[in-house]
């Protein structure tokens, strides 16, 4: 039986890694509950969503998130806790994270880039510009 699994979550405040835990980003989504992670330990894993973060505790690519390690699966683990930004960032003050860790900000750029997209502003061949 895992250790985790009896740690009380709390509302506020940083779950802090006990042992048994490892601090991972979200490499990819695999459907049905299921994630691939990089935990910061160097091992890729495959982690499941228990069922109290599902439907609840949306889980993005390159988000950091909490893993209860097995003891009989070293690839594999269970996600016990989503940082956000924030709490990502504290985690990485606190020294909890390594200093390459990066973290999934979700800005909005004002710089209008639309990525590389140009739109053409005539209508029937017809140009804005002075004639």
């Amino acid at each position: 039986i895992s250790s985790w699994n009896s740690i009380p979550s709390k509302s506020s405040g940083i779950n802090a890694e006990y042992g048994g835990q490892e601090y991972a980003q979200v490499l990819k989504l695999l459907g049905n509950g299921r994630l691939e992670a990089q935990c910061f330990d160097g091992v890729k894993r495959l982690c499941h969503i228990r069922g109290k973060l599902r439907k609840k505790v949306w889980i993005n690519q390159g988000d950091i998130i909490l893993i209860g390690l097995r003891d009989y699966q070293d690839s594999k683990a269970d996600v016990i806790q989503k940082y956000n930004p924030d709490e990502a960032r504290n985690l990485k003050a606190y020294k909890e994270l390594p200093e390459t860790a990066k973290i999934n900000d979700a800005q909005i750029d004002d710089d209008n880039d639309l990525d590389g997209i140009e739109f053409q502003d005539d209508i029937d061949g017809e140009s804005d510009e002075a004639d």
